[in-house]
């Protein structure tokens, strides 16, 4: 049985990414598009519009074109908009990476996408030039002045902009990394078509007008951040405050001064917003509504939410392979949902032994299938394969089910991914590094509930000679990205396995939530 949502198809553009969102911004070219939350930089979105073709003449003049890769390594700056539609309107492809990976994981990503410039902060230039001296990047490009590297403004080139010939369904614009149904981070390849039709879907089903202001949090390195956040909002005209780093008070700080209307959050800043004493020392007023994305939000906590801010809130579904799949309506039948299905998306749940097709209220894994859907993953093909079935559709490799009212409810994750405050880590990563450790035999990790952080990695470990906790932390910390830092310790004296080897995390979990 496939499902379907209550709004009705709509016509996805046969053209770029980047000409589709500066078709729209050319309407309001004196209207403010991107500022920072101290107000010092900005431009409007005639000015967005121009350093975009300026930009991308710059860099076909370097040679960059169809089939090259720019790497971006920021954090949510105006910038960052302009970096990204010029490499896009050069006819390239932007590779989104995380500045808090790892020199290790920087590199690997660098060159599996054959990447030839990247584009950073001057803050980050030193660490950059280490990670690039081990791949093919031809040129450091940073957001203002740094010894050694080029200036971004050198790229802004009067000119006639490139006109590469594009395929919107087949050719890559934007690679972002997901962790996969394996645990091991892949590139996720997303063409113009998959983007143009993630923002599109936002536009429909978390709608803004041209006289509202976005607060940019959620990093653009992430879906999260670069379509609904970022590009979404561009595309309807409305102003991004970017915020490149999260602090409780400068975030509260930033809503009042710049009279934010919308926000995007993960479940944790919904938390404080709910719950925090210091909202009560800042006047937010002006906001109308939030949009919570990243890991499932606790009704509870949108309701408090709710009532204390007077904002409507709700919370969708989707993946780095498939964005905004689902969102609540604006009154949603059941809170504990992630709504109905999006405008031309399909669903079905299947049963995970026998993937034979089930109906409503009936669990089963959830796959997905419309335009928004990835092209695959880079360089993996039988990864690929895995979760892409022949007729279009993709495994998310969550358990889940429909009910009556064509509302999504998410059971549980098949692919054992933890959330922690909207970023993906792999217990299987964390389990290799906890396994080098030269006094562990054994090792599991899990994701466990916290308020503050949606889930916090914990580690199960066997040991052969005597080691404490925070020896053990301490070591994953010096390997692993902060974000990815195991926070507990518990030890076992055997890890559950299944009779082929699979780690049992199901019994880890019950073991947790029974205290033994």
């Amino acid at each position: 049985m496939i499902f379907t949502g209550p709004r009705p198809r709509v016509h996805v553009p046969e053209t770029t990414f980047t000409a589709y969102i500066l078709r729209q911004a050319e309407q309001y070219p004196d209207r403010l598009a991107a500022v920072d939350i101290d107000g010092e930089n900005g431009h409007t979105y005639g000015q967005l519009a121009s350093a975009v073709r300026r930009a991308a003449t710059g860099l076909h003049a370097r040679g960059f074109g169809k089939g090259d890769v720019l790497a971006l390594l920021a954090p949510n700056v105006p910038a960052y908009p302009i970096a990204f539609h010029a490499a896009a309107l050069a006819g390239g492809t932007v590779v989104v990476l995380n500045p808090l990976d790892t020199a290790d994981d920087l590199t690997a990503h660098l060159n599996d996408t054959g990447a030839r410039l990247l584009v950073t902060m001057p803050s980050e230039v030193v660490k950059a030039a280490a990670v690039t001296a081990r791949t093919k990047v031809e040129e450091i490009i940073v957001f203002g002045e740094a010894e050694g590297a080029t200036s971004f403004s050198a790229l802004l080139t009067d000119g006639v902009p490139p006109e590469p010939a594009v395929d919107p369904a087949h050719d890559v614009v934007a690679v972002l990394h997901s962790s996969g149904s394996t645990g091991y981070p892949k590139g996720v390849l997303l063409t113009h078509r998959n983007m143009i039709a993630n923002v599109l879907q936002t536009s429909l089903v978390a709608p803004l007008d041209e006289r509202e202001t976005v607060l940019a949090v959620p990093p653009f390195h992430h879906a999260f951040g670069l379509i609904m956040t970022m590009n979404a909002s561009l595309l309807q005209g409305a102003t991004l405050v970017t915020m490149p780093r999260f602090d409780p008070e400068a975030y509260l700080n930033a809503i009042q001064d710049h009279r934010v209307t919308r926000l995007y959050v993960v479940p944790t800043i919904a938390v404080l917003l709910a719950k925090s004493p210091l909202v009560d020392r800042y006047d937010l007023s002006s906001l109308r509504s939030i949009v919570s994305g990243g890991a499932a939000l606790d009704p509870g906590t949108a309701e408090l939410c709710r009532r204390r801010l007077g904002v409507s809130i709700g919370q969708g579904y989707g993946l780095t392979e498939a964005l905004v799949s689902f969102m609540q309506l604006a009154d949603p039948v059941a809170s504990g949902s992630v709504g109905p299905n999006s405008p031309n998306i399909e669903c079905k749940i299947v049963d995970i032994t026998t993937g034979n097709e089930l109906g409503h209220n009936q669990d089963g894994e959830v796959l997905i299938r419309g335009p928004h859907v990835m092209k695959g993953y880079l360089n993996a093909p039988e990864a690929t394969a895995k979760v892409l079935e022949p007729d279009g559709f993709l495994h998310t490799g969550d358990l889940g089910h429909v009910d009556e009212n064509g509302e999504l409810f998410l059971v549980d994750r098949i692919k054992e991914l933890i959330k922690y405050k909207g970023q993906q880590v792999s217990p299987v990563e964390l389990e290799a590094v906890l396994m080098s450790h030269p006094k562990v035999t054994d090792a599991a990790v899990i994701g466990v509930p916290d308020e503050e952080a949606s889930e916090i990695p914990k580690g199960f470990v066997v040991t052969g000679e005597p080691v404490t906790p925070k020896e053990i932390m301490a070591f994953v910390a010096e390997r692993v990205a902060p974000y990815k830092k195991i926070r507990r310790i518990e030890f076992i004296d055997q890890i559950p396995r299944t009779p082929v080897g699979k780690i049992e995390r199901r019994s880890l979990l019950a073991r947790e939530r029974t205290g033994r």
